[in-house]
Parts: structure tokens; sequence; C-alpha cells
């Protein structure tokens, strides 16, 4: 298909403001799907996605269109995830449009992730058109939308298009605005191949699915295609398209956005932003596309198998998983009381929590999750830095200068009634205020300095709760910064178990550490010996608990008589004990870590 006839775009909004809605009626509206096929969340085809009623993973469609003016148009529309964790799902498919849909929920208004997948937009050179969601609902209030449309992006919403993705209300004037205002893509149709990798996915008996963006050239089945990153060099055998289904095609031209298989069944020959183009002579002087930049993990935890022998499963899932989430980041690493695991980087809460459910379920593993934690960095006395993701590999406080922890801006969009609650709580977390920005005369942005690490536990689920539900966060990490930070360390009967360490602010650490102490003492059984919980910090113990040892009534055979009787046989028993304590272990079991490391058991581990 000619370039000018070709329209990529794709749908940003904030979280529950209906992108997978109207992806549904537009699906509808162009004939891609039958009445028969339709449903709900076409292509939000996960699980986990349909039972969370949140879109995970970018999906992308290819339609056909014929407009008013009577020409046929193919459009290619990527529909983006919400959540502020997902971002980088998001930047990966603004690189792959010319143009974005910029959905806001007109009951709504606009809200944190509005703004900041609109700056994202704006910031990639994309065409935005504004439109307005939900017009059909009684609530709905599109003039004080438009308003803020404005005042909040600076966008020009005054003729924006009015749509509803329930009744399918202005779904072809959208799509007429998008032909109209979103540019054709550029490219060369002659030139030598250069397609873009933009996302992957893994298939037992095809190998590899590569989906690509072609910038320049054409690509057939049958073509000997090389991987700039790799230089690995493979034959086409299947090319396709999703309408939304997957759908063979002969060949891709520039400008358009297709799948292909090429039997790749090394999966670290496949890089998301890595170049393709044709193998031989004519590929030789190409050079490689942009690509992405790097996503910066900023949430750490452990992810061990509960039996060790599915260690090495666990490593092909999480291979497999890391094909299809570029962000996702894992090194192996060994703990004393869990064994053989990985190290994992998420980039945030709900991405943690999301990658574990698709191992758990994808690849039918038992997982031990260890407590989320933020990366540091610790300047040493030698005066290098170091940046610590585990805090068990934080070295001796008397290395360490000063300890930095993460800074996060987070922007709070809430009403302008709960102005002294989103502050109270912002303060109780160690925030610092910035500025109040006025989105309209009931709506607020409050604009605040907070440490991730207090973000990451239950922030969000107190803002919702602080604000009745109507609180909006959107966070973005500008630097570190250096406060009264310690690690935590725990204690079970004098050993310290590493998978419970965390680093912590000093004037927390007593709360944290008797909370921790207090539901360990709860979960682990007792033994033939008492055993000592202790939370320290450097050498200073600031927390302990006794478990009772078990006992045995060692005098009931004693019927009377002298009383040194009974003493020499409780001398006996407490001589056996000492001995059994110095060369008994202690088993923690597997409840006790979940019980610590969900932070359900006490109120003070999740501050």
């Amino acid at each position: 298909m000619r370039l000018e006839h070709i329209r990529n775009f794709c749908i940003v909004a904030h979280i529950d403001h209906g992108k997978s809605t109207v992806a549904d009626r537009i699906l509808e509206v162009t004939g891609a799907v039958s009445e028969r096929e339709a449903r709900e969340q076409l292509l939000d085809d996960m699980d986990l996605e349909r039972e969370r009623g949140i879109t995970i993973k970018a999906k992308d469609v290819a339609l056909d269109y014929t407009a008013r003016d009577g020409k046929r148009y193919r459009l290619h529309l990527i529909d983006t995830p919400g959540h502020v964790d997902f971002a980088y799902e998001v930047s990966r498919s603004l690189a792959a449009c010319e143009g974005a849909v910029l959905l806001v929920d007109a009951t709504q208004g606009v809200e944190a992730q509005t703004v900041a997948n609109a700056y994202l937009a704006i910031e990639a050179g994309l065409e935005i058109v504004p439109a307005i969601n939900k017009i059909d609902v009684s609530t709905a209030d599109p003039e004080s939308t438009i308003e803020q449309i404005e005042s909040s992006i600076g966008l020009d919403a005054t003729d924006c298009v009015r749509v509803s993705g329930k009744t399918g209300e202005g779904i072809e004037e959208l799509l007429e605005r998008v032909i109209a205002e979103v540019p054709p893509p550029e490219g060369d149709p002659e030139g030598v191949l250069k397609a873009l990798v933009f996302d992957a996915t893994y298939d037992e008996y095809r190998g590899v699915v590569v989906y690509v963006r072609i910038h320049d050239g054409e690509i057939r089945t049958g073509d000997r295609i090389r991987f700039l990153n790799t230089g690995r060099v493979y034959e086409v055998t299947e090319l396709g398209q999703n309408r939304p289904r997957p759908t063979r095609v002969d060949r891709l031209g520039a400008g358009e956005v297709g799948y292909l298989t090429a039997s790749i069944k090394a999966l670290e020959d496949v890089h998301i932003g890595d170049t393709i183009t044709v193998a031989g002579p004519a590929g030789e002087g190409v050079e490689p596309l942009a690509g992405y930049q790097e996503p910066l993990p900023m949430v750490f935890c452990g992810i061990y198998p509960t039996n060790n022998a599915d260690f090495p499963e666990l490593r092909k899932a999480l291979e497999k998983l890391k094909l299809n989430d570029a962000s996702l980041v894992f090194t192996p690493e060994t703990s004393e009381a869990l064994g053989f695991g990985f190290r994992c980087g998420f980039l945030g809460l709900l991405h943690m929590e999301v990658v574990q459910e698709r191992l758990e379920r994808e690849s039918q593993l038992s997982l031990v999750q260890t407590a989320p934690n933020v990366t540091y960095e610790a300047v040493l006395t030698d005066g290098s830095v170091l940046r610590v993701d585990n805090p068990a590999r934080l070295p001796d406080e008397s290395q360490i200068v000063e300890l930095r922890e993460p800074i996060a801006r987070c922007s709070v969009i809430c009403p302008a009634s709960a102005i002294g609650a989103v502050m109270k709580l912002n303060e109780d977390r160690r925030g610092s205020y910035v500025r109040t920005d006025y989105i309209s005369a009931d709506r607020v942005m409050l604009v605040y300095d907070l440490p991730l690490a207090e973000i990451v536990y239950d922030y969000y689920d107190q803002l919702k709760s602080v604000t009745r539900g109507y609180g909006t966060l959107d966070y973005e990490v500008t630097g570190y910064r250096a406060d009264k930070l310690a690690k935590l360390r725990i204690l079970v009967n004098g050993v310290e178990v590493d998978a419970l360490c965390t680093i912590v602010h000093r004037d927390k650490a007593d709360q944290i550490g008797r909370s921790i102490i207090k539901t360990l003492r709860r979960e682990i059984p007792r033994h033939m010996f008492q055993v000592p919980l202790q939370a320290a910090i450097g050498s200073r113990i600031i927390a302990r608990e006794n478990i009772a040892p078990l006992r045995k009534n060692v005098t009931a055979k004693c019927y009377g008589g002298d009383i040194t009787r009974k003493r020499k046989l409780l001398e006996k028993q407490k001589e056996g004990k000492r001995r059994m304590k110095s060369v008994g272990n202690v088993e923690i079991p597997q409840k006790a870590f979940l019980a610590v490391l969900s932070g359900k058991g006490e109120e003070g581990r999740k501050r």
C-alpha cells in the first residue's frame, strides 16, 4: 500500500478512561471483527488483563477503512497501557506511530497519567488528536474537561472529538480526524530494508515471533535477514499482521507494521530496539535505527522457586518473559535462607506483581518473593559510589560516608477538598512540597518530592483512601538524596537472615524491626531450645523476642522426695538444651517468610 494511505496511531490515556473500549468500537466500525466475534476488551487477550480490567501489554492491530473521501486507508492502531508502571510500553508504542489519540474521561477529567502520556507523545514529536470519552454518561461534563485539557496540557481542545466507547457515538468522526491530522509515515519504499524490532514473543512451535515496523524497503517471505545487534542471519518463514487475528501476508512494505518468524530458537538473538536489514552486501552499510532508551528499574526483589530443583525452569521462564517485557531485568543470586534464585528489577510495584503472576501462571511455578526495595547509592570512604539493589550486599557502616535514596517527583491530582489530607500523607512520608497547580475550580495538582521507598509499599492505597478514590498519581525519579538511612539486620538464633534484611530510615527502624520480629515469633514453630529473634542496626540490637523451647516435664516421675533430686533433673535438662542450641539449626518455614514479606502481619511493616 502507498505511504500516503497509511496511518499509524496509538491511543493514550489515564488508566480506566476507556482506551480498550474505544478500540473495540473502532474494530467494529472498520469491520475487523464480526458481531459474532465481538467481545469486550478484545485486544486484551491475557487472562490477567481481563481479570484486573487493565491493559498490561500494548496491542497492535491493522485495519482497512474506507474514508468519506472514497479512498481506502490502512490504519495501524496500538492500544497502550495506562498505569504509570507500564509507561515504557507506551514510549515504545509511540516510536512506531506518527500520531496519538489522547483520550480523556468526561466524568473524571484530566488525571495524572493523562498529563504524563500527553507529554510523552509531545516529546516524541507525534501529532495529538484530543478526544473526550463517555459522553453518554449522565455525570459527563465535556466543557469542564475541555478547559482542563487546555489549562493542564496546553492543547487546543475547542473542537476535540466527543465519543462514547459504549455506544459507538463519534467513532467514525474520530477516524476521519486521525486520517486528516495524523501525517503518513516517511520512508523509502525502494531503499534497502531497514526495520525496527518493537516487540517479540515466544511460540513453542514457531520460535521467536518478532514484531517490526518497516522504515525503508520491503520484506518478503523467503528473504534472508540480518539482525544488526547480534549479526545473526535468518531466513523469513512467515510474515503477517494482526487483523486482529494473526493473518499471513506475502510482503510488508515501508511504513507498515507486522510480525515475522524465522525459526529463531535462541532467545538472546532478538533484542527489542534492534534493527533488521537484508543479509549480504546490500545490507553492509545500513546504519541502525535509534532504538529505545533502556528503562531504569526502580524496584528490586528476589524471586526464588519454592522447590530448588525448579531453578532451571525459572531461568527459562524469565528469559521468555524478558523477550515479551523488555523492562524486566534479572541476575542470578544465592540466599542462605532461600537457596538459588534471581534478583529482579521492575519499574514499579504493580509491574512486580504482574511479573510474578505471569511467571506462576504461564510456567506453572511456585515462587517466593522477597520484600521489594529500591536502588540506593552508598558513598564509600575511598570516594567511590556503589549502587546497592540488595540490602544484604550493603558494606559495613564503617566503610560508608553517606547513604543516598532515590527521590521521585510525584504529581497527585485530587479534589480541592482533599488538599489537606494529601499534604499530611506526603509529609508523613518525608515529602518535600514543590508547588500547587489548579486545573479547575475543584481539581488541583499537588507536586511533591518523595523518597521512592515511601511510595513502593502502600502509598497508592493510602492516597485512594484519603481522597475517597478520586486521587491519581504519576511519578518520575529525578535523582538521589542523602538521608539518615541504615541497614536493618534480622537475626534468628544469632544468624543473620539475608532475605529479610532491608534498608530503612533510622526514625522508623524501631517500629519496623519490632513488627518483623513479632511476625516471626508467631510463625516460626517452637524448637527444643530457646530461639532468640533480634532486629539490629550495626551492632546495636533495637528489638528482641524469644521463642520459648518445647519442654518435657522431667520431674513428673518424682512423687515427693528431696527437692535436690528434682533440681538435678532440671539442671541436666538445662545442660542438654544448651548443647542442643550450640549444634541445632532453626528451621524457618516458608509461611514465615511469606508473612513478613507480604507485610500483612503487622501495621508497622506497612508503615
